[in-house]
């Protein structure tokens, strides 16, 4: 695969990350609660600011997937904080 090939994947792959983090987890907190929201029903504050970080997260991306290599620092703290935030999270499910 080409370099040319590689840029235009990875603009898809922000695309579509960003557009998930904009648009679908919120959906994702409604249709499986207990994998998504982390409260019983009612509003919670946490949920609230945990949407708005993955979506302003989600923005970033769309918009910096106009110039990728541009941007590599936003790519890879997404990238890092996914994995950071997910070894956590399986730690805390096994605990």
């Amino acid at each position: 695969m080409n370099e040319h090939d590689r840029v235009k994947y990875l603009r898809i792959a922000m695309v579509l990350v960003g557009v998930v983090f904009i648009f679908g987890i919120w959906p994702l907190t409604i249709l499986w609660p207990s994998g998504w929201s982390w409260h019983t029903g009612g509003r919670s504050n946490y949920l609230e600011m945990i949407l708005g970080i993955y979506a302003t997260l989600g923005v970033f991306l769309v918009m910096a997937s106009r110039d990728p290599l541009a941007n590599r620092s936003l790519i890879w703290f997404t990238v890092w904080s996914s994995v950071v935030h997910g070894v956590i999270m399986g730690a805390q499910a096994l605990t």
